[in-house]
């Protein structure tokens, strides 16, 4: 049985991660599959919208911390090779529906926020996890996800979320109880399907390049935090999370680097 289940019809392609006993966490066969199936979604003449879901209870808990630990480095970056992921890379010009059906946590709730449409059960738990591994919470929430400014703060600390908040919030489309979930994503599916092709592919163009975008003073911020701290605390939280004890952070290599934290320089 494959990690990532892909089904075709009436041109609609259903793209299900299927690691449930790892809660659909990123490992590297995971990303590698996915990454395929993206790129036949963007290559086929036949398949017109995209359904991205997860089996079991999670829609997918991020990065495989586990596996990390055993590379002995975090992220897909580390990994022995790298494919094209169109969908990651937000290239794809077909609409991306994403049925959450359990926990988004971490590189989880990235996949969320990459999508044109997003349909949740209730009660289903999110975490924007990078604030706890070493990472630079909030760098991009608030600005692509389109949050008020103090949600976006509150989500970059890595506190908790449920679907009826976010939905509250505006950040989801649908709110529906479990076995609901795939049929509302296609008949959103369905609707699509009846538009005019250049209709809706001239539309998604459009209202994605609406979407807001970190600026490019914002990103040089960010490259310059990321290199802020002891960036030893980047494996041990990852170890501390794996063997589930309280992480041992060493903050900064030397007291005085705290008062050496980059600013944005404004002019």
């Amino acid at each position: 049985m494959s990690v990532v289940e892909v089904e075709r019809n009436n041109g609609v392609m259903v793209i299900r991660m299927n690691r449930p006993e790892r809660l659909n966490a990123l490992g590297i066969e995971m990303r590698d599959l996915l990454a395929q199936a993206w790129c036949e979604f963007r290559d086929s003449r036949e398949l017109e919208v995209a359904i991205f879901t997860g089996t079991g209870r999670a829609f997918c808990a991020g990065e495989d911390m586990k596996e990390s630990v055993a590379r002995g480095a975090a992220g897909s970056v580390s990994a022995p090779t790298l494919r094209e992921n169109p969908y990651n890379e937000g290239t794809l010009d077909k609409p991306v529906i994403v049925a959450i059906n359990g926990y988004a946590m971490g590189g989880g709730f990235k996949l969320v926020e990459r999508a044109d449409l997003r349909v949740a059960v209730r009660g289903v738990t999110f975490e924007s996890s990078e604030a706890k591994r070493w990472l630079l919470g909030g760098y991009d929430h608030g600005h692509t996800g389109g949050l008020p400014h103090t949600i976006a703060t509150e989500l970059a600390f890595a506190f908790r979320f449920t679907s009826d908040r976010l939905y509250e919030l505006g950040f989801l489309n649908r709110l529906v109880d479990a076995e609901q979930l795939l049929p509302a994503a296609h008949e959103m599916a369905a609707h699509l399907l009846t538009l005019p092709p250049a209709s809706r592919v001239n539309t998604l163009v459009m209202m994605r390049a609406m979407r807001a975008r970190v600026s490019h003073e914002l990103e040089q911020l960010a490259a310059r935090l990321q290199e802020h701290g002891a960036k030893d605390d980047l494996m041990e939280s990852r170890k501390a999370f794996a063997e589930k004890r309280k992480p041992n952070f060493k903050g900064w290599n030397h007291p005085d680097d705290r008062l050496r934290t980059p600013k944005l320089n404004v002019k």
